[in-house]
């Protein structure tokens, strides 16, 4: 089946001539408003799904040694094999991390769409999907087309790669949907049935060198007529693809695209447009499509390229959500009412990982350090950012829990032969904390992100240790012994945690039934002179609202909370005890490394 709509060659020329006109504009005052946040992104409970490590839902799809450029005596990795123990063909590379990043484990569209009800059950409202763009490696960031799903993601990956064969990719019209297109499509269906909308990752700085327009340049060179659209630096038989070229961060393996001013090259652009009209309004029908996009490194491409490709998105579907990879307070330059509707909001990890599992910083500080940033946006923006505590590329928060000495992202440690990073599985009395922290994550204002596998008790160091495969109950895992350095270790029985699955599906319900932890505003309480311990408000009005109180300390401490709508009796949603209230004021003893929320 091929796309109705046709994308006529003088679009690619009239492009090229407005937009090379506007590249050297001067940037406009930007208005924050929130008006273009869509109304069901202010209080969604979010998913992350790394395809790859999800679920195999049907084997026979699973990775070829020939397409991912695979070592000799390869093979796909057993689901329940132990993370650090080498197979017989990783033994024979010389680089004691490089294997990994060749392991296959077959996730796939189908183990996703076998484990929907498992996520409706959890409480999640809105999934992100890490690319699932046609490529080479396991991350996908390294795409060889953005107009199809991975082969090994659908049904037929030989038969998908005979339908590309009839394409030119260059031109929309002869676009065609393969049969992971058309699954992923029957995905979205089945997920919008259960009430879950999803989002995908977009990758518009950079592709993989197996990408299509790449792959001409280097079989006609200078005569390509791709050749502006990377970042070339000189063509020359000296080199070894005939030409040099700037690559993402320096590494050659995820060639840029050429930026003109604060714009992408005007070809690359449409293009890119194209695809993202492919994937939000299949064969030009919104209904069908996805329900927005999150864009890695979006800090790396120039705000008329976002401002246009916003009025794009716009145009396709006016309650599509965008949330820009950023983990600064560059946050405050892409958020706007022409740009991205919120930010994975890192900002929020490193504060609450400073107070919870750090504890370098005090109750104080910490509420000071997250109301802060409530300030810099409206409440619609605030309502809608993706407040998360680990994803693929930071540790698991189990294991940053397990390192409670380390700071956030400390890049150094993970693959350091000689560090006494401790890569064991935590203890029920570091699950505690972990509770603890996802609490504060339900309750807080924004919308709360799971990383997959937290819930099922997944723990690894930072990339690539955190991408492990997705525990299950239903799979039989060997025991963690390996040390990827060859140290001693304790031995870790990896099995599906049923107590923290249960705890976050209560906290999930929790959040959906109290409406003042979705929509309602926020406000810390004073606590006396406890520096482990913070309380704070979601209200919409005196009538609906909840207090919770969260103490990280080792010991159980009691506080007096007192506030204008305290009346009558609360009931904590997590222990069903009663709290007496006299006077607009209660006392509360709460236990050590404890939550509580207050309802009336």
């Amino acid at each position: 089946m091929k796309l109705s709509r046709a994308y006529p060659s003088t679009i690619f020329a009239l492009a090229f001539l407005f937009l090379f006109s506007c590249a050297d504009a001067p940037d406009q005052p930007k208005e924050v408003t929130g008006k273009n946040v869509p109304e069901w992104a202010q209080n969604v409970v979010w998913y992350q799904i790394f395809p790859e490590r999800f679920r195999d839902g049907d084997p026979s799809n699973n990775p070829v040694a020939e397409q991912i450029n695979a070592p000799d005596g390869w093979e796909i990795t057993p689901w329940g094999s132990d993370w650090y123990a080498q197979a017989e063909w990783e033994k024979n590379m010389d680089d004691i991390y490089r294997p990994v990043f060749f392991r296959r484990y077959g996730g796939d569209l189908q183990g996703v769409m076998d484990k929907l009800d498992y996520l409706q059950d959890l409480g999640v409202t809105a999934i992100w999907f890490n690319p699932i763009f046609d490529a080479v490696s396991m991350h996908k960031y390294d795409a060889s087309a953005y107009h199809h799903i991975d082969r090994h993601f659908g049904p037929d990956p030989e038969g998908d790669v005979e339908i590309m064969k009839q394409e030119d990719p260059s031109d929309p019209s002869t676009w065609q949907w393969t049969s992971a297109d058309l699954l992923f499509l029957d995905f979205l269906e089945e997920a919008k049935k259960r009430g879950i909308r999803i989002i995908i990752d977009g990758v518009w700085n950079h592709t993989g060198r197996d990408f299509w327009a790449f792959r001409d340049i280097i079989e006609h060179g200078e005569d390509s007529r791709f050749a502006e659209w990377y970042k070339i630096t000189e063509f020359s038989d000296e080199f070894e693809d005939g030409f040099n070229y700037e690559g993402w961060w320096g590494y050659r393996g995820l060639p840029e695209f050429t930026e003109v001013g604060d714009d992408l090259h005007p070809e690359v652009k449409a293009h890119i447009f194209a695809v993202t009209e492919r994937w939000m309004a299949p064969d030009g029908d919104p209904s069908r499509g996805v329900a927005g996009w999150r864009l890695d490194v979006a800090e790396e491409l120039g705000h008329t390229f976002w401002r246009d490709w916003h009025e794009h998105v716009r145009s396709i579907n006016p309650e599509a959500y965008t949330v820009a990879e950023i983990w600064t307070d560059k946050a405050l330059d892409f958020v706007s009412d022409d740009m991205f509707n919120a930010v994975m909001n890192y900002r929020f990890t490193y504060a609450t990982h400073e107070f919870f599992i750090r504890q370098s910083i005090d109750a104080q500080t910490f509420s000071e350090r997250i109301s802060v940033l409530l300030d810099d946006f409206p409440k619609p923006v605030n309502l809608a950012m993706q407040n998360l505590m680990d994803s693929h590329d930071t540790e698991r928060l189990a294991t940053q829990i397990v390192n409670a000495d380390r700071e956030f992202k400390d890049d150094t440690i993970v693959r350091t032969p000689g560090n006494d990073y401790d890569i064991r599985k935590p203890t029920d009395e570091e699950n505690e904390v972990l509770k603890l922290v996802s609490l504060f994550q339900f309750t807080w204002k924004g919308s709360p992100m799971v990383y997959y596998g937290t819930e099922s008790g997944v723990w690894g160091a930072d990339d690539p240790d955190d991408r492990k495969p997705m525990i299950w109950p239903d799979i039989e895992y060997d025991d963690e012994v390996s040390h990827r350095w060859g140290r001693e270790r304790p031995r870790d029985t990896v099995e599906f945690n049923h107590d923290l699955h249960q705890w976050y599906t209560k906290i999930a319900e929790i959040r959906h039934s109290v409406d003042a932890l979705g929509s309602g505003f926020a406000e810390f309480l004073p606590t006396g002179d406890n520096e482990r311990t913070t309380a704070f408000v979601r209200y919409i009005n005196e009538d609906q609202f909840a207090i919770v109180v969260l103490n990280r300390d080792e010991n159980p401490v009691q506080i007096n909370i007192e506030h204008e709508f305290l009346t009558g009796n609360l009931t904590d949603l997590i222990s069903g005890d009663t709290v007496d209230v006299q006077n607009g004021q209660m006392q509360i003893e709460i236990p050590s490394v404890t939550g509580m929320v207050l309802i009336p």
